[in-house]
């Protein structure tokens, strides 16, 4: 029998390391068992930044980068290479570029340079 009122051995209000808790994806579409749920999100409150503002293609939270097609992109992300709004020129090329490969980053600083002299600095 479910209660609807508990009263509780913590305040709730107190903060929490969640890092404490476990959860894999299985949990998540786990929908047999229903009874053991260790957190339910019901709320959130502010922004996540790689998902809320602007961001590289590589950090986007709703394309994350190892599980979907790199030429995915949501409305917020933009080239790490150009930095220009995705899709760029050169899309189907760059939206592979992350800041954790030398050459991307190499590509980068050569495009920032050659904006940097058509616009005079």
């Amino acid at each position: 029998m479910m209660e609807d009122c508990f009263i509780l051995d913590f305040n709730p209000f107190d903060s929490m390391n969640i890092a404490k808790l476990s959860f894999t994806i299985q949990d998540a579409h786990d929908d047999d068992d229903d009874d053991d749920d260790d957190l339910t999100v019901v709320a959130e409150k502010g922004k996540v930044a790689c998902r809320d503002y602007p961001h590289s293609r590589h950090l986007c939270r709703r394309f994350p980068f190892d599980k979907t097609p790199h030429e995915k992109h949501c409305y917020l992300c933009y080239c790490y290479v150009c930095d220009s709004v995705a899709p760029c020129e050169f899309w189907t090329i760059h939206c592979h570029a992350s800041e954790h490969v030398e050459d991307w980053k190499s590509q980068r600083e050569l495009m920032r340079l050659k904006i940097r002299r058509q616009i005079g600095f």
